[in-house]
């Protein structure tokens, strides 16, 4: 089979498309047919820095295609199922190849009406989405439509990937979604993501334009950059509100006025979906699923979410323009199933 792999860490350059023995699934895995890859930031600083067990890696989290076998333990009626995969990369068979191995849960099923490039684009930021909003005190454990009906959400950043995951899972939980973004383009993905308000934060005052919209503050917010935003989180935080860092745009360290949020027992939270406790985890599927069936999930610029897809001898190129900071999600084009 065609793969990628890298076998030392450093710059997009170390990708390199190989020839490789199909793998064979073992006990509990799934073997999966791929059509689409997904790469996440995870995948370039891995790439980067993170030091290869096995001596050799191929990168990925996401991706999604067809099941074409399975290990002992495994339902065989999961063959020929199209599935969504996520953090197939904690393995060394990521997504980049034409074959991966995953444990079986990690194969999730694909609703029928989505396309492959939709089960890519799943993963990392829909999971981390989730996360972010099933914290905190004033939050559902879990999302389905009314379960955020009467709550009001901000998400920072809705123009990035898992801003837009952030708008679509809360809109499809019937929450008031507040968004900030940095240009007028970016409005408009926010605006197509189905963002209820958007804030321009470099030329209006978030705390204030927030207050106009819900003056007892919002229930939650979704935040990639908490070492700037996060004065402007506490000003608009609600009583028992939550604060959910997923990302360390912008710096390492955090800032938080102590007596403030006391008063109004805020919480404030680090996420990263790699290591959320299991049941939360198998959460996030499920809803995630539940909401890709209902037809709440989109993506393309129509829907808030630009993709960049790069052939799989590309897959350097892919990494590279990730790197780059694009608008939306950044995907390869492994085979057409």
């Amino acid at each position: 089979m065609k793969a990628v792999v890298y076998t030392r860490n450093g710059d997009p350059d170390v990708l390199e498309l190989v020839d490789r023995e199909v793998p064979e699934p073992g006990p509990g895995e799934v073997r999966v047919r791929v059509a689409v890859s997904g790469i996440n930031p995870t995948d370039w600083k891995s790439r980067r820095g993170r030091p290869l067990a096995a001596g050799w890696q191929t990168p990925n989290e996401d991706g999604s295609g067809i099941v074409d076998a399975v290990g002992s333990g495994v339902d065989p009626a999961l063959v020929g199922q199209r599935v969504w995969v996520w953090e197939a990369a904690e393995q060394p068979c990521g997504t980049a190849a034409e074959y991966t191995v995953v444990p079986a849960r990690q194969a999730v099923l694909l609703p029928a009406e989505a396309s492959y490039e939709l089960g890519a684009a799943l993963g990392i930021p829909f999971l981390t989405a989730h996360r972010c909003l099933t914290l905190g005190e004033s939050m559902p454990d879990r999302l389905d439509p009314g379960a955020l009906a009467g709550r009001t959400v901000l998400v920072q950043g809705g123009a990035g990937a898992v801003g837009n995951a952030a708008v679509q899972l809360a809109r499809w939980a019937d929450a008031t979604v507040i968004t900030t973004v940095s240009s007028p383009r970016k409005a408009q993905l926010a605006a197509a993501a189905g963002a209820s308000h958007i804030i321009d934060y470099p030329t209006q005052d978030v705390a204030a334009e927030v207050h106009k919209i819900v003056p007892a503050g919002v229930d939650a917010v979704v935040e990639v950059n908490a070492a700037q935003n996060a004065a402007v989180d506490a000003q608009v935080l609600g009583r028992h509100g939550a604060v959910a860092m997923y990302a360390d745009d912008g710096g390492d360290t955090v800032t938080i006025p102590i007596r403030a949020m006391m008063i109004p027992n805020a919480q404030w939270h680090f996420v990263l979906v790699y290591t959320e406790p299991g049941s939360a985890k198998a959460a996030g599927i499920e809803d995630v699923n539940a909401a890709v069936a209902d037809g709440a999930v989109r993506i393309g610029a129509e829907a808030g979410l630009p993709l960049h897809v790069f052939p799989l001898a590309d897959t350097a190129g892919a990494h590279a323009a990730l790197e780059a900071g694009p608008t939306g999600r950044v995907l390869v084009q492994v085979a057409d199933l």
